[in-house]
């Protein structure tokens, strides 16, 4: 009986490359434990991508990946690259993969929390007044268009060789995005902010045009412009005054990464790209480390987070992922840290504070 009331789900695993797979495994580790609580039955399938595919079978996303990966239910990343491959052309580079199965998936929301924990208060960087209230941030960045997406290439210019990229979007890219932002808003305290560069460039002016139209199918949402200079400036003066940020592709790269440095420490932040069905995939932030892989020192934290992002957004098993939530809330408060929150202090190893984890769970 107990086997027959069991949810099933299907979880493709890319592991990738440096830390990835290591942080990859402690999350399964706390899924497998979270299953057996929470009565999920969780079907894990590796798929190579990124410099270990390149190594294997000479390309980043191979064919197998993909389709792995579009039958699956959910898909876990680590991470790629590495200086191993850093001089392959660009088109294959281990970076490129992430790029290739976004589209094949079709995970044009990228939704990546900043959220300063009250026990991290003394590892963010800002003075102690600005975050005394600590914040928390929820940035809808657009993954699938813009200038990481457009024609480029490199042509005779005025003065020689040059190298061109373009940004497009277009009106159905920017609609849909701006909807889930709104929509997130709804659900956390009704304030959005959009970013862009309208003084600038057109592009930003259509996407501006079209959240204010859309602000008006959601009256309960207080809807506000922000330059992208500004908004960089504005995270680290004043991070509480964001609740939900919605951007484009590039601006969110580079605003989402300024944030993470905020909370204290990258490896803590996870984050969820989504398409518009239930399928999603879910990685840390943070990049494959390759000084300290294979070392046991990386922080899982963010890639167990992720996880329990796949089970709230993919799964919808809202008491699973608020358990996992809760247990690394604990393990944090009672002053356990890894190497890049301990200063030289007494540091857990990245199984050790999985183990902790799973203690709490």
């Amino acid at each position: 009986m107990y086997e027959v009331n069991m949810k099933k789900y299907k979880i493709g695993l890319l592991k990738g490359d440096g830390i990835g797979p290591e942080i990859v495994e402690s999350a399964v580790r706390v899924l497998e434990v979270v299953g057996k609580k929470f009565d999920l039955d969780f079907a894990f399938t590796p798929y190579l991508i990124g410099g270990a595919a390149i190594d294997a079978c000479g390309e980043p996303l191979p064919k197998e990946t993909v389709e792995g990966c579009l039958n699956s239910d959910s898909v876990l990343l680590g991470a790629v690259g590495g200086p191993k491959w850093d001089t392959l052309p660009g088109n294959l580079r281990p970076e490129k993969a992430l790029l290739g199965i976004r589209a094949a998936m079709g995970l044009f929301t990228n939704l990546r929390p900043a959220k300063l924990y009250p026990a991290l208060k003394g590892e963010c960087p800002l003075r102690e007044d600005i975050v005394q209230n600590g914040f928390d941030i929820m940035i809808v960045r657009e993954l699938t268009g813009g200038i990481y997406f457009g024609e480029r290439g490199y042509r005779e210019g005025k003065y020689g060789e040059e190298a061109y990229d373009t940004e497009a979007y277009s009106r159905m890219e920017i609609e849909r995005i701006a909807r889930v932002a709104f929509e997130t808003a709804k659900k956390r305290r009704k304030k959005l902010i959009s970013i862009d560069k309208a003084n600038v460039l057109e592009t930003s002016r259509l996407w501006r045009k079209i959240v204010h139209e859309l602000a008006s199918e959601y009256p309960d949402v207080e809807v506000s412009d922000m330059l992208v200079d500004n908004a960089a400036m504005q995270l680290v003066r004043n991070p509480s005054q964001f609740d939900v940020i919605v951007t484009s592709n590039m601006f969110g790269d580079i605003l989402s990464d300024e944030a993470s440095q905020i909370t204290g420490s990258i490896g803590m932040l996870p984050s969820a790209s989504l398409n518009e069905g239930k399928r999603g995939l879910y990685e840390p932030i943070h990049g494959s480390a390759p000084d300290i892989a294979g070392q046991n020192k990386a922080n899982p934290i963010a890639t167990i987070l992720s996880a329990a992002m796949m089970l709230l957004y993919a799964f919808d098993e809202v008491e699973a992922s608020d358990a996992i939530v809760r247990a690394v809330d604990k393990v944090l408060d009672a002053g356990y840290r890894t190497a890049d929150l301990a200063h030289g202090g007494a540091a857990l190893s990245c199984t050790e504070m999985t183990d902790k984890i799973i203690e709490v769970l």
